[in-house]
Parts: structure tokens; C-alpha cells; sequence
């Protein structure tokens, strides 16, 4: 157990994410051009990483500048007195080919591998700098009066000038859930990827503005399941930068049982043993399976059959 909570993947980044530094524009922009200085480069928002030590590639400014990256940087943070920026690059200042020679072991990953290959507080790092890269690629114009927006305080803010709005990156609130009955807990699928698969998952959903976590759960297995629930407690959170959502994991106890499932939303919804959910964490089940330990929804299903709630 440290700081970071329960430890998911993409939740141990260790950068100080450098709050006071950021208020010196001055600052920042020299220390992006600093030699000491460290960067991430994403291709398409893929990080480069190395493969052989399951590790994200850092390069100096020199390094950059010998491949004319001249792209806004933005600052991640700071780690024993280096400070570490993202930048964006493209196929022709970092071919396929080129990195092949560089170093076999060189390749442009997409998050959700990253999460499966890096070291822990590599992956935090890497959540930060893929959601705050994909917000910049997003966001470029002004909301308010459609004005072209600038980056400020290294990458936390974006402002217009025309009408000095400030906009800030987006987290978007997720709630998921393992409901349980006794020995029985709830698990479905939703109409998307875990459609084709004999995998089942916790229940998620996207808060409402003006909603408790406690009432978003209410909500949503209501909503996908047609189950009341009681007893809501939380369990842990975990960044998911697929785009920008933080995961607010629970486990609520169910106060009816017969399923109502919204056909529209859901796939299929029902209930299972926690021997047949035991079965499926360690693999060994022909009628079920879950999520990777990738995901929250694998932990809290884990400590819900081992008791641990």
C-alpha cells in the first residue's frame, strides 16, 4: 500500500507534478530547452518505450533537436531535480526503421499495451502524458468564441486570448461496480468489444453532474441491470487514459435480485458463484472470463471472492 492508494496500473507516477514551477511561464520554456532536461515522444499519441527493459525512452533536448522536433512541450513533472516534458513527434522524424537500427528493442506503443508491459510508475507517467497529449490534440479552439487557444503553465491550461477564457484538461468520473449477494455476484457485458468474448465484467458508467458516487452506482445498476443496491462502499481508483476517465471502483451490496437488463446498453447481465468467479481469476474456467489485471474490475472482483471487502 503507498500514497497512490490500492497501486493500480497507470496510478503510481512519481513525477512531483511541479504546481509551483508551473505559475512561471518563463521557467518552464527554458527548461524545455534545457539539456538536463528529459522528454517522452509519442507518435499518434503511442509512447516509445523499450520493450527489453520495460521502461518508457527518455531523450535529452540534443536529441531532439538533431531530429528538428520543434513541437510544444508539455511538462509531466519533476523527479530528483529533472524536469521531464512529453512532445509530440512524427513518422518522419522517428521512422519504424530508423528505430529499428537504433535499438531492436525500440517500439511506439499504444497505451493499453504500455499498461500491460511497463513497470508501474513508468505507466502512471505514461497515462499523464497520453490523456494531457490527446486533451491538446482535442482542444485546440476556444469553446466560448472559437478562437485559437494557447498552452499555459506548461500544459495545464489552454487560453484565449480573445476572450480570456481558460480551459482545463478533462477527467471524466467513471463509477464501477461488483455487486454481491452472499456468494452471488452481478457481472455483465456491455454492446461493445466484450460482446464477442465469453467475458464478463464489473458494472461502469459515467456520473451525472450533481451525483454522489453512492447515487451514480445507484444509478447505473439500476439502470443496466434493473437491480436496487445498499451498502455502497468504495474500494480504490484507478487513471484510465482511454481518453481521459478516472475509475471509481465499489462494491455495493445488492437489495433485490431479478434482473431487468437494458437490452439497448447490455449484451447480457447475470448472476455468478464466487467458485465460478474463483475459477475465472486463476483461468481455469470454461464458462467465464474477466478482465486482465490491467483493470480495476479485475482487483475488485478478486477481493470480493477472496473476502476481502
Amino acid at each position: 500500500m503507498s500514497v497512490q492508494g490500492y497501486g493500480h496500473v497507470f496510478s503510481r507516477n512519481p513525477l512531483n507534478r511541479g504546481e509551483v514551477e508551473r505559475r512561471d511561464e518563463e521557467l518552464i520554456n527554458q527548461k524545455s530547452s534545457d539539456q538536463n532536461s528529459l522528454f517522452i515522444v509519442m507518435r499518434d499519441l503511442n509512447l516509445l518505450i523499450d520493450t527489453s527493459s520495460s521502461k518508457l525512452v527518455w531523450l535529452t533536448r540534443e536529441e531532439l533537436d538533431q531530429k528538428d522536433v520543434n513541437s510544444p512541450s508539455i511538462f509531466l513533472g519533476i523527479l530528483d531535480g529533472i524536469y521531464h516534458f512529453a512532445v509530440s513527434v512524427t513518422q518522419d522524424q522517428f521512422p519504424d526503421q530508423q528505430l529499428l537500427k537504433t535499438n531492436p528493442s525500440y517500439r511506439f506503443t499504444d497505451i493499453r499495451t504500455c499498461g500491460e508491459l511497463l513497470q508501474s510508475e513508468d505507466s502512471g507517467i505514461a497515462a499523464q502524458a497520453r490523456i494531457q497529449m490527446n486533451w491538446h490534440d482535442k482542444y485546440a479552439y476556444c469553446s466560448s468564441c472559437g478562437y485559437k487557444t494557447e498552452m499555459k503553465r506548461g500544459g495545464q491550461v489552454r487560453h484565449c486570448d480573445k476572450c480570456s477564457t481558460d480551459h482545463f484538461p478533462r477527467t471524466d468520473p467513471v463509477i464501477i461496480v461488483v455487486v454481491y449477494d452472499g456468494d452471488k455476484c452481478l457481472l455483465g457485458q456491455s454492446q461493445g468489444r466484450l460482446r464477442s468474448t465469453n467475458t464478463y465484467s464489473a458494472l461502469a458508467g459515467f456520473m451525472d453532474q450533481g451525483e454522489s458516487i453512492e447515487e451514480a452506482v445507484a444509478r447505473e445498476v439500476m439502470e443496466e441491470a434493473g437491480i436496487e443496491v445498499k451498502n455502497v462502499k468504495y474500494h480504490s481508483s484507478q487513471p484510465w487514459p482511454l481518453p481521459y476517465s478516472i475509475m471509481i471502483g465499489c462494491h455495493a451490496e445488492a437489495a433485490s435480485t431479478n434482473i431487468n437488463m437494458d437490452t439497448e446498453e447490455m449484451t447480457d447481465v447475470k448472476w455468478f458463484t464466487r467458485e465460478e468467479v474463483l475459477l475465472a481469476l486463476e483461468g481455469k474456467s470454461e464458462n467465464l472470463r474477466v478482465p486482465m489485471k490491467i483493470a480495476i474490475a479485475h482487483h475488485l472482483l478478486k477481493d470480493w471472492a477472496y473476502q476481502n471487502i
